[in-house]
This record gives structure tokens, sequence and C-alpha cells, in this order.
């Protein structure tokens, strides 16, 4: 009889000593509607093979899934790029930090009058959004192209009046983003990001002639609190979140418009 109560004794504890780890085996992750929910729960599949439960926190804005992380609400969360995190931590004074890139959703270079910029003659115009962000981002891959040089200092939001070099003397022009697809009939080529490109009928992956890709400052990232960075399970979704098989629902179900932000087998 002793022995049978030891024996449950034991069985008990083992119990009791298991449930913390096995709780710790599950994350929360903040997200939001759309392609961040559809690729996180595909990120959620993978990682519920390699033995990590995860629960996916659906957010209605963008200002909720960081502070519900500040505050400990959720484990991690998978919904901005960069900028955004950069300048929300210097607005809230936060500590969140980056632990993995995700995806981008570039915007790129089309035309109907060349194939690519290299074709680009003297006094060509070229057409660009003329909000701050999409604007900054065309002048940034216009200058990683190699056709003008940025003033130091001009960030992700340079306007034409930060451009220092401009060796063909291109054109710039600024309009509306909703009606840059509609200005390849008059310039050279125009910068379109993915929101205004689809619904005109492009595909950025096989209609650009110039594309962001995963080395663009937009590219969006995993956050956990700066404390909680090297967690062994953070770092176990991020893997399940950078898979090969992540990459090809990415590239499968958005055929383009949003690009994988990590190493893959194309």
């Amino acid at each position: 009889m002793r022995k049978i109560i030891t024996i449950l004794t034991m069985l008990a504890l083992g119990v009791f000593m298991a449930g913390p780890a096995l709780a710790q085996d599950k994350i929360k992750i903040g997200t939001t509607a759309g392609a961040d929910m559809e690729i996180l729960e595909k990120a959620r599949d993978v990682a519920v093979k390699n033995g990590l439960n995860v629960e996916i926190i659906e957010f209605s804005d963008y200002v909720r899934p960081n502070l519900a992380l500040a505050d400990g609400d959720v484990d991690l969360n998978s919904f901005q790029h960069q900028p955004y995190l950069d300048t929300f931590n210097k607005d809230r004074k936060l500590n969140l930090i980056s632990i993995g890139t995700t995806y981008v959703s570039p915007i790129g270079y089309f035309s109907k009058k060349i194939k690519s910029l290299d074709e680009l003659k003297t006094g060509d115009s070229l057409a660009i959004p003329n909000d701050p962000t999409n604007g900054g981002r065309a002048l940034l891959l216009l200058q990683k192209a190699g056709f003008i040089k940025l003033r130091e200092g001009s960030g992700l939001t340079a306007t034409p009046f930060d451009i220092v070099e401009n060796r063909l003397k291109l054109n710039i022009l600024e309009v509306d983003a909703a009606q840059t697809p509609r200005s390849l009939d008059d310039v050279a080529a125009a910068a379109i990001n993915n929101t205004f490109a689809i619904p005109a009928g492009l595909s950025p992956i096989k209609d650009a002639i110039y594309l962001e890709d995963a080395d663009s400052p937009y590219v969006n990232v995993i956050v956990a609190r700066t404390k909680d960075k090297d967690n062994p399970l953070y770092k176990k979704f991020v893997e399940a979140y950078q898979s090969q098989e992540v990459a090809d629902f990415i590239l499968t179900r958005f055929e383009g418009s949003t690009l994988p932000a990590f190493e893959y087998k194309k």
C-alpha cells in the first residue's frame, strides 16, 4: 500500500513539474487582419508541427498590438514594418525590438516604354507618389539603382528637393499615388505601390522593371520586448515563420505582391 502511495505521489509530482514546462511552450502573438493574419496562420501550422503551441490574437488597429506587447498581454506581434516600429518606440517611449523579418510588400517601377531602368535617357520623366512614405521609398529605390543621390540625412521621407545628384537630369514628377498607374502613358516609368498596382492589373514580380527586395527598409518584422529577444521559444517561432513552407505559401497566395523577406528556395 505504501509503495502504491509513493508511486502515485511521484506521478503527481511529475505532472506538477511538467505543467509549467508545457505552459511555456505556448506563446501568444498579436496581429491584424489581412495578409499578416493569413501568413501568421500558416506559420502557426509549421510551429505546431515543431511542437510549439501558438495562439493568435487579432487586433483591429495598428496601435494596440504594440501596447499589448509592452504590457505583456501578448508575447510577440507581427504586423508592422521596421520604420513604423522605430517611430512607435520613439513616440511612446517603449522598448520593443525586431527579432526576425517576415515579408515585404514591394514598391516597384513600371513602364510601358522601356524594359529596364538602364534604358532611361537624359531628361526622361518619372512619376512617383506624392505622399511622404511612398515618395521616399520611390526615391530610395531610384538611388539604389544608381540614378540619383539623396542628401545625407534625408531619411525615409526624402522628397525631390533632397536630390543632390541626378546624372541623367531626370524629371521627377510627384503625382497622387492612386494616379500613378494612369501616368504610365505619359512618363518613361512610374513608381507604383501594391495598393494601386494590383487593381491596375500589374504584377510586381512579373511586370516591374525594378522592384524593392528584402533589403528594403520597409520589411515587416516579428517584434518582442527587448528583454525577451533571446527567448528560445520565440526564436523557435521565428524559425517556423522563416521556413520554406511559409515562403511557398506567400509566393503562391499573393502572386508576387508580397515577397518573403528571408532566405528561401526560389
